[in-house]
């Protein structure tokens, strides 16, 4: 249908060009009515990142102020989020449930947000709240000022409340630029209730995304809509190719009526062509936003060309917004208290780069950390932590306020594990604990979970899946794990609860909930300072 739509329009043109409109003379009226330029600034999993990403990257304020130079350029611009707005944020944000990063959006602009699986972080109604406003129901406004919530709407088209068969937010937005309408349809990734808490989605229906942009898509084109814009929270990798990943099945099975696709949720820098249709993602934490401009024809409605680019958000020669620097550093003001306790310190980088088998440096402190303050919650032998929690690395060099190198921060340890998960110990048998290895390997993708010092195991990366791992070779400092007896394992409580598809931890018998996992880790530093990364291994991997 786009093929034969786009054809249609060229035609159409031709005939407008060559047989001037009645009453109009030739050269003016609607058959050479210039196109309507729309510029869209997209961005995704910005994930609460209002203060710099780094020395050379980042920062709402920067942001906002390369935001502001584009839009004094173009007639029409619309500034969308694609997802993970807020959630597994750094202090200055968290802190006050990312209320900061809300006002900073207000002040930057932005006119649409998808919803992503962090914006569930603490529960739907938590969100409800964001987009509303008002003091949160147990903390209320820590900054002592009132809380207006979100001026831009989140989109939510796939996510339905089960209590009132409707969707969580509007499906979608129309904006009209120059007298013709596009329409933004906004979804999350249909997996979303495996990758956090539980307890955040209860209540709620996620729907296949293809199928639900088809559904609107159809409610949009019997409103005469024929630009229509996706949002989807889901995406892929650049290859050589072009794209790869979950957003390539997603777009080849979309009604070809939607001209252009804003992704997420890998963190991935790529625009590429799908099936004739530009699909573009910008890396996560503010370091990177997508420059859309569209052209549309005034007659048809329709989209003439689309040209996107990344761009870096540099720090370097740009002054950042005043306005937005001002909100910045009042919430960093307020956080300095906390966030610049020193709690320890390392001898080099400890980060969360895994090895050929899985393995990181830092999934190994904190598996230890997690196992050293198991014997407050029913003791353990074994301490899993999931990769996908580690959220930021431990750097030698990295100075957040006014400690020396080599010294770990509360804030820096927060950026490494913000969700607030709590220590979770449960029994399980070693042919649970076998199953639960090969679980790392299914169909959607690989999750090496990190583990503690002395629990080894080998796998073979050619085997097929359920037999990866050689049970003869796991190992409990030295000793084969007894596939009938019986060990006491700690995890976080997202773990437990079967979160990334591990149902075996669902499994576990004598379930005891301990401190938050963060408290852990930073007992841990407090404890066992300087630490230093080590071998990482653990985890063998084998042809």
């Amino acid at each position: 249908m786009r093929k034969a739509r786009t054809l249609t329009a060229l035609m159409v043109g031709l005939l407008l060009v060559l047989v001037p409109a009645a009453g109009a003379a030739p050269g003016k009226g609607a058959a050479t009515a210039p196109p309507v330029e729309v510029r869209i600034l997209a961005f995704s999993d910005f994930h609460g990142q209002i203060e710099p990403y780094s020395t050379t990257l980042g920062g709402a304020a920067y942001m906002a102020t390369y935001f502001r130079d584009l839009e004094a350029t173009a007639r029409h611009t619309v500034i969308v989020s694609g997802g993970d707005l807020i959630g597994a944020s750094p202090l200055t944000s968290a802190l006050f449930h990312d209320e900061p990063t809300i006002e900073a959006a207000n002040l930057m602009g932005v006119d649409i947000a998808v919803v992503g699986n962090h914006e569930l972080d603490e529960g739907w109604e938590e969100l409800l709240r964001m987009q509303y406003g008002g003091c949160h129901p147990v903390d209320g406004c820590l900054d002592g000022d009132g809380f207006d919530g979100a001026a831009f709407p989140f989109l939510a088209a796939n996510v339905i409340r089960e209590d009132t068969g409707k969707t969580l937010f509007p499906p979608y937005k129309v904006m009209t630029f120059g007298g013709v309408r596009v329409a933004f349809v906004g979804v999350v990734l249909e997996d979303t209730p495996s990758i956090v808490t539980a307890s955040a989605t209860e209540g709620l229906v996620f729907l296949d995304e293809a199928d639900t942009i088809n559904r609107w898509v159809e409610v949009l084109k019997k409103r005469q809509i024929e630009t229509i814009v996706a949002v989807v929270h889901e995406g892929g990798y650049s290859s050589a190719g072009g794209c790869t990943g979950a957003i390539v099945d997603i777009v080849d099975r979309t009604d070809d009526e939607v001209d252009l696709f804003i992704t997420g949720h890998t963190h991935q820098n790529y625009i590429c062509n799908i099936d004739g249709r530009t699909v573009t993602s910008s890396r996560n934490g503010g370091r990177t936003f997508t420059t859309i401009d569209l052209k549309l024809n005034k007659v048809t409605k329709d989209v003439m060309s689309v040209t996107a680019t990344n761009r870096d958000v540099l720090r370097a020669g740009v002054t950042p917004a005043a306005d937005v620097q001002a909100l910045v550093e009042r919430y960093q003001a307020l956080a300095a208290p906390l966030a610049n306790v020193v709690i320890g310190s390392v001898t080099g980088n400890i980060t969360r780069t895994a090895n050929a088998a899985g393995e990181s440096a830092l999934g190994d402190v904190i598996a230890d950390a997690q196992l050293a303050h198991a014997p407050g919650i029913g003791g353990a032998v074994i301490a899993f932590m999931n990769p996908g929690g580690i959220r930021a690395d431990i750097l030698y060099s990295e100075i957040s306020g006014a400690e020396l190198p080599g010294e770990v921060t509360y804030g820096e340890a927060f950026k490494v594990q913000p969700f607030g998960n709590y220590l979770t110990t449960l029994t399980l048998t070693g042919a649970q604990i076998d199953a639960l290895l090969e679980q790392q390997w299914d169909l959607i993708g690989t999750r090496v979970l990190q583990v503690s010092g002395g629990f080894t195991y080998s796998y073979s990366a050619s085997a097929p899946m359920g037999s990866k791992v050689d049970p003869a070779t796991i190992m409990l400092h030295g000793v084969p794990l007894d596939p009938a007896a019986s060990y006491r394992v700690t995890m976080n409580s997202f773990l437990a609860d079967g979160g990334d598809r591990f149902t075996v931890f669902t499994q576990g018998t004598g379930r005891i909930t301990g401190m938050i996992d963060l408290d852990a880790l930073v007992l841990y530093f407090g404890a066992n300072s300087p630490v230093a990364p080590g071998p990482q291994n653990r985890i063998i991997r084998v042809p």
